[in-house]
């Protein structure tokens, strides 16, 4: 598929404002964790103040000591009756200084281990919330976006919630500290030179004010560019097979090249505000210093305040202010990254929790009983079912590879470009079809008909828009979800496999299996043999997505793993599409073993296949045309029959109409996929 890097992101929908999303944020995760929050915020203001104590300790001894013009005493505390001497005063002065170096490290150590505490564990509790979400929506929202958006999500964006938990709230608190303090020092040593040493300070306030409300939807054009960039890579690489055997390297690094191009653009747009911003406030704040140097020297210099000030100034309390003004302009020009930190971590908030606020149509109620399967007969009562705009193919994940499913998605798309939003033509009408305890129903048609539509919804990938589906009379929709899907086993002709080994892909699902069951399992599904012949046997790791296996090996460790379920109900999408004749023959013996106490469902375009099954129907358009055995269904001589006759090569006796319709069929699927 080829996804345009110019068009919007896959999660638009997702980017819509969330209100306040910070507030949500401490408000859902941080008072969960607000003893680490706790011990960072009282060890931050402890660390700065101890970080302040040595250039006031300084100026002291300056007047006190050096000077002798005024008592040695810091604030209230008579320090004097301790050192009464210069040489003690020094030493004493010493000793302080030191002291408050050796417990402000101390209290520093405590202040990053509360804000780190306090990060990670709101980014654990982020993902994995985000994680869950995701896998409670319906197949629609996944067919429908890129895997490299919702990693952006899942890995960027809490990422960027973590920093600045961690270093955005750090630096925060030691700059409210750090101003706060040092403004209450300044104004208790000179009232009139504090005034004018923090005269900036409206400056930088109005001034980043501008550079919230400039770089914020650059903020916003950054996330969408680097989650088609994610997108485009993660793709390319999931299909590198196919880009090989195409030559097609050219056109993909041309395609990569012009999505990382955009997001350069884009990020540069907000490098080059972010560029402009940061000098500009260090120039404003070093305005504030310098008028503090120039006045200040002036003042001691002269004894007199000059202009319009009044009062003295001491050398030590021009060396205080000196100092102080010098650690004051640090932090107010880190302002503006902690403020850079805090957009960043807005935009993804926001999108996080827009993910976890994405509605989902499948509803399930709180007191939703378990599935109760006694005989497994399953009855569609007048289904119909359309996909809406933002829903797709169905059961087989989207993955191309499955004719029928292309087709139904096809029918979809096309019906929802021809209506409006709440009308959308539908893929299934008024589908009626059952199947008693342990029966086995074919369903076949050609491409597009509905076939994987129709299954996917027993298992409510989706739900129908009119009409119900039971078993043993229970609606789908009124018992857990959990418990329908794990009644129902599905195997289908796009096997996918976890990274990890044979033996964890054919219990997946029966974590609690022997490995006794397990090689039962593969026996079953004609998978011992090849896998007792790999290098470590069970313990063989497939790689990702089960690439060191052929697609045949694949799906008979996808059929094992459905054998060890043992499910009452079983789903076969074209589940022995990928293998040779022979091992067909051999694994759909022991599917009839399988399948003959359990009602199953088998999708086939090899009409051999469901040859023995106790009804067939056939879907065309979305409808039932035609139910019945397969002798019966050949003795009419209608579409059944005519596909029959051309897997049976028959094609010279086919009807021209049969032959007509398919071509007009092709024609409709091919200008919907377009």
């Amino acid at each position: 598929m080829d996804i345009d890097a110019g068009d919007d992101g896959a999660l638009d929908d997702v980017r819509d404002p969330v209100e306040s999303p910070m507030r949500r944020l401490f408000g859902t995760y941080g008072r969960e964790n607000r003893w680490p929050f706790i011990v960072g915020v009282i060890a931050s203001v402890v660390a700065r103040l101890l970080d302040l104590l040595p250039p006031v300790l300084l100026g002291i001894a300056i007047d006190a000591t050096f000077r002798q013009d005024r008592p040695f005493a810091l604030g209230p505390i008579p320090l004097y009756r301790i050192a009464p001497e210069p040489p003690q005063q020094v030493l004493l002065s010493a000793g302080i200084i030191a002291g408050a170096f050796l417990f402000a490290a101390g209290f520093h150590w405590a202040r990053n281990w509360g804000w780190n505490m306090f990060a990670q564990r709101i980014q654990h509790a982020v993902r994995t919330d985000t994680y869950d979400r995701m896998q409670d929506l319906e197949m629609g929202f996944f067919v429908d976006r890129q895997t490299g958006e919702l990693l952006s999500v899942l890995s960027n964006d809490v990422n960027r919630l973590e920093r600045f938990l961690n270093d955005g709230l750090n630096s925060a608190f030691r700059l409210a500290v750090m101003v706060v303090a040092i403004a209450v020092i300044l104004f208790v040593y000179n009232w009139q030179l504090a005034l004018l040493t923090l005269v900036v300070v409206p400056l930088i306030a109005a001034f980043t004010y501008r550079f919230v409300q400039t770089i914020q939807p650059k903020y916003a054009a950054v996330r969408s560019t680097v989650g088609h960039l994610n997108s485009r890579i993660e793709n390319n690489l999931a299909g590198i097979r196919v880009i090989k055997s195409a030559t097609t390297e050219p056109e993909e690094s041309a395609r990569v090249e012009d999505s990382s191009g955009e997001y350069l653009d884009a990020n540069w747009e907000a490098i080059e505000t972010r560029i402009r911003f940061f000098p500009g406030l260090r120039v404003l704040s070093g305005v504030g210093f310098v008028v503090t140097f120039l006045v200040g020297g002036l003042w001691v210099y002269s004894g007199e305040g000059p202009w319009i000030l009044t009062g003295t100034l001491s050398e030590g309390e021009f060396v205080v202010f000196i100092l102080l003004s010098q650690r004051f302009i640090w932090p107010m020009a880190q302002f503006g990254q902690i403020i850079n930190m805090y957009q960043r971590a807005y935009a993804s908030a926001e999108r996080i929790f827009g993910l976890m606020d994405y509605p989902t149509r499948i509803d399930e109620p709180d007191d939703a009983p378990p599935l109760d399967v006694t005989d497994g007969r399953v009855s569609y009562d007048g289904v119909t079912f359309g996909y809406d705009r933002s829903d797709a193919t169905p059961l087989t994940g989207g993955s191309g590879t499955d004719a029928s499913a292309e087709g139904d998605a096809a029918d979809g798309d096309a019906a929802a470009t021809a209506g409006d939003d709440s009308a959308v033509e539908p893929v299934l009408r008024d589908v009626s079809v059952s199947a008693s305890g342990g029966a086995t129903v074919g369903v076949v048609g050609p491409t597009g008909a509905g076939k994987s539509t129709l299954l996917s919804l027993l298992v409510r990938l989706y739900d129908v828009d009119r009409g119900a589906i039971t078993i043993d009379g229970q609606d789908v929709r009124d018992v857990s979800v959990r418990s329908l899907r794990q009644a129902v086993g599905y195997v289908g002709q796009d096997p996918y496999l976890f990274d990890g080994t044979v033996r964890e892909n054919i219990s997946y699902g029966t974590p609690e299996a022997t490995d006794e069951a397990i090689r039962d399992a593969a026996r079953a599904a004609e998978a011992h043999a090849f896998v007792s012949n790999l290098d470590e046997g069970y313990d063989t790791q497939v790689g990702e997505r089960g690439v060191k296996l052929s697609g045949g090996q694949r799906q008979r460790i996808v059929l094992a793993r459905a054998i060890l379920a043992d499910p009452p109900i079983l789903v076969l999408d074209e589940a022995t599409s990928d293998v040779d004749t022979e091992t067909e023959m051999l694994i759909q013996r022991s599917l009839n073993r399988l399948t003959a106490d359990r009602t199953t469902f088998v999708i086939a375009h090899r009409l051999s296949t469901v040859r023995d099954a106790d009804q067939i129907v056939v879907l065309e358009d979305g409808q039932i045309v035609e139910r019945g055995t397969h002798d019966e269904l050949v003795a009419t001589d209608g579409l059944y029959a005519s596909l029959w006759a051309v897997q049976a090569g028959e094609i010279d006796d086919l009807p021209d109409a049969f032959v007509e319709r398919a071509r007009d069929r092709r024609a409709t699927v091919e200008e919907g996929d377009d």
